[in-house]
């Protein structure tokens, strides 16, 4: 996909959210309910993806002061009988 496409796409789902917020207050209260559901769903994932990804990042950046031991290379030796 194109970024104009992306770009175009996006705009679109903006635009249907801003129809969608403007009759929200004549929808029934079941609809009202629904919506904000969704909502907070999406935020949740957003905010578990935020959390998940700064979790990692400090871990694996050496951010918490510690050496990543990931990092260092072990010399493997032949074992000895």
């Amino acid at each position: 996909m194109s970024s104009e496409g992306f770009l175009k796409e996006l705009q679109t789902i903006g635009e249907k959210l801003l129809l969608k917020l403007q009759r929200l207050p004549k929808a029934d209260p079941v609809e009202i309910v629904s919506f904000c559901v969704v909502l907070l769903f999406i935020a949740t994932v957003l905010l578990l993806m935020i959390i998940a990804c700064s979790c990692c990042c400090y871990s694996c950046c050496g951010c918490d002061g510690h050496d990543n031991h990931r990092r260092r290379k072990t010399q493997v030796r032949p074992a000895t009988h």
